[in-house]
């Protein structure tokens, strides 16, 4: 909905949007390794820090960005003229967004659901600095339990690595038409 707002709805400061696009823009280029002291912190005083809700939230909060983003540039490359017919039919905002828009954002959201599972199937840094129960390690974090002060099971790791990339490669072969043309939807101005 706020890709939405950015690329669509006119705002009275016509530099709303365009400072709120720079805002998410922004967020976009801020490393995840300095959001994880502060975020540790508010997870401790939320007192989520060690529940799956102190991990899920930190994942939700870092791919706003991203994904607004991405709906943003497809939705600018949609025509208004399709909007515009919806709205002389007689649609309200609710209606236009889902019975129009999101019907034809279609492969974005295809798009943007691998790029969230893949990064959060192979998140490290805040899985490791969150979680300290055994039972809700991911499985990145996992693999990272076959190192010991002294040892290591290559083999393990080998066999652990192959598992985690298994599913992902399943995941990209079925759905990679829809990753292609949603990332180049919003790509080209024709």
């Amino acid at each position: 909905m706020s890709s939405f707002a950015i690329a669509r709805m006119v705002f009275r400061n016509h530099k709303a949007s365009e400072t709120l696009y720079l805002f998410l823009l922004i967020g976009i280029g801020i490393p995840i390794y300095v959001l994880l002291f502060p975020v540790y912190r508010i997870d401790s005083l939320m007192g989520i820090l060690g529940t799956r809700l102190g991990l899920i939230l930190p994942y939700v909060a870092v791919n706003i960005s991203f994904n607004t983003l991405l709906f943003t540039g497809f939705l600018r490359d949609i025509p208004g003229e399709l909007e515009e017919a919806a709205i002389i039919d007689g649609c309200n905002l609710f209606k236009l967004c889902t019975k129009v828009v999101i019907p034809v954002m279609k492969p974005t959201f295809v798009t943007i659901i691998i790029f969230n599972a893949v990064y959060i199937y192979n998140e490290f840094p805040f899985a490791s600095t969150f979680i300290q129960n055994n039972a809700l390690n991911t499985v990145s974090l996992m693999t990272s339990m076959f190192k010991g002060q002294y040892t290591m099971d290559y083999s393990g790791i080998i066999a652990a690595s192959l598992m985690i990339m298994l599913p992902e490669l399943v995941f990209y072969v079925i759905l990679q038409k829809y990753i292609i043309s949603g990332m180049t939807a919003g790509a080209v101005k024709g």
